[in-house]
């Protein structure tokens, strides 16, 4: 039985992303629209334990990606950052569809902890990912979820990476907001709808856990 998977194309001359509409997180890029629906179907298998951490049903056997949406992108998109809040972000979010965003922005977060338990420090040098070892990305991810708290609206403190309470503060703070349904409006009166919102967390939380995985040692 083959299974459609609905896709957003965020599209520029330099870098394309093929994002998942309805898996947040699940998002990958090409230097085309070939290349990054290709990337996003070879991260099948890797996203799937996303899936199972949050308790989502994904799709066994095979798997067909069907472009719905394709929009241009910025220079943000350019940069490596799926950036564009699409027609698909802005659709409501009943209770039921808030708690399954909540959820699989949780589970990216459990699965980089997981990959991080499972990381040397040092890690292989080169250009996925440049020269960071793990303790810095990791805190590169804090800092992001900080400034992700304020485009939804929330002001808090970013926490120090040792501070495991203040982590996990923020991120609860974080998922309160997306529990929450919304009529499909930006949060907070910026740009962020929550779908994108999570689609945004949860990329960047499991980006930087796949990462990791690349560039560990055999």
């Amino acid at each position: 039985m083959t299974t459609r998977i609905a896709v957003a194309i965020e599209e520029t001359p330099q870098r394309t992303f093929a994002t998942a509409i309805d898996w947040p997180g699940w998002s990958r890029s090409g230097k085309t629209v070939a290349g990054a629906l290709e990337a996003l179907d070879s991260y099948t298998g890797r996203y799937r334990p996303v899936a199972a951490l949050a308790g989502a049903a994904f799709p066994d056997g095979d798997l067909e990606l069907e472009v719905f949406e394709t929009a241009s992108g910025g220079a943000g998109t350019e940069f490596g950052v799926p950036s564009r809040v699409t027609d698909a972000d802005r659709r409501p979010t009943s209770a039921a569809d808030a708690d399954y965003l909540a959820r699989l922005v949780e589970a990216a977060w459990a699965r980089l902890a997981e990959i991080a338990r499972d990381s040397p420090e040092e890690l292989r040098k080169g250009p996925r990912g440049g020269g960071r070892d793990k303790t810095k990305i990791l805190g590169h991810v804090i800092a992001a979820d900080a400034a992700y708290a304020r485009e939804i609206g929330l002001k808090l403190k970013e926490p120090a990476i040792d501070d495991r309470a203040a982590i996990e503060a923020l991120r609860a703070a974080l998922l309160e907001v997306l529990r929450q349904p919304t009529d499909g409006s930006p949060l907070a009166g910026r740009k962020w709808t929550a779908r994108y919102a999570a689609h945004r967390i949860a990329w960047h939380a499991l980006d930087h856990a796949w990462e990791m995985e690349d560039r560990r040692e055999p």
